[in-house]
């Protein structure tokens, strides 16, 4: 089986086509093995290209801890490079388990995704109890009032001063694993520069401190304008890059420009 090692902004995955296949019968135990970074290829994600009937391709999400998930922005920007790659078009329609997602070339490595329009109500995010998704009733290690978006998968966005200065890998998994998350939850600390720049890092979960998460960047545009910190077209600088992200007024759709990288392509043993 083939994979492809790339990354977005750092953000990376290990792309398996298996649309000769059909489908890919991955276990949490064999997508865990894979991204694992001592024994296996090693990745932020486990992707796998199928067959759809409605799109050019579906795919798949395992994060590293072999769990499977609805959604990732830089996977998303990197599947399409491969397809419009494969076929020479400008653009790809990619069916994931959280919707269609429309992608087209913006240069040499640059890739535009329309994310879709932002949920925002509490029971769509979902958290366990009513209350106000701009300015979440929420605290923890000091900080508090975060926005609360799904872009697909549910994210928790708290705006510092010094995005340096977070204990993330202390108070990151305490917020994903909090009761007020059900389905668990993405947790972005973004520091607003202006009101067109975001300095961001994110707790993903079910894989740790990443690079770069798109869908995270995305939420923390979308909650940083609706705190009034940021207009909505906005560069968010992430450890690996930069992405710029737009939330777009007329349509309410959000879209995601950045660099995609082909590290290297190898062969995994069949599953």
């Amino acid at each position: 089986m083939r994979y492809f090692k790339m990354n977005g902004c750092g953000n990376d995955f290990v792309i398996i086509d298996a649309r000769s296949r059909g489908a890919l019968p991955l276990s949490q135990a064999q997508a865990a093995a894979i991204a694992d970074r001592r024994t296996g290829v090693g990745c932020d994600q486990v992707i796998a290209v199928e067959r759809s009937m409605r799109g050019d391709a579906f795919m798949r999400i395992w994060n590293a801890n072999g769990g499977e998930v609805e959604a990732c922005g830089n996977a998303t920007r990197c599947v399409a490079w491969l397809l419009m790659e494969e076929g020479g078009a400008v653009s790809r329609r990619i069916e994931t388990p959280a919707g269609m997602l429309y992608a087209e070339r913006a240069g040499d490595n640059l890739i535009t995704v329309d994310m879709g329009s932002p949920l925002l109500r509490w029971e769509e995010i979902p958290i366990a109890k009513a209350m106000d998704t701009a300015r979440l009733d929420f605290e923890a290690g000091g900080l508090s009032a975060p926005g609360a978006v799904n872009m697909g998968n549910p994210h928790v966005v708290f705006f510092v001063n010094d995005v340096r200065a977070v204990p993330i890998e202390t108070l990151g998994p305490k917020i994903e694993h909090d009761p007020l998350f059900p389905q668990k939850v993405n947790v972005g600390f973004a520091e607003v520069r202006s009101a067109d720049e975001i300095r961001l890092r994110v707790w993903e979960r079910g894989t740790g401190l990443t690079k770069a998460c798109g869908t995270g960047a995305c939420a923390a545009v979308v909650a940083a304008h609706r705190q009034g910190l940021t207009g909505r077209k906005v560069n968010v600088i992430v450890d690996g890059g930069s992405l710029e992200i737009e939330w777009r007024a007329g349509d309410d759709r959000v879209l995601m420009t950045g660099p995609i990288e082909l590290e290297n392509t190898g062969e995994l043993p069949a599953v």
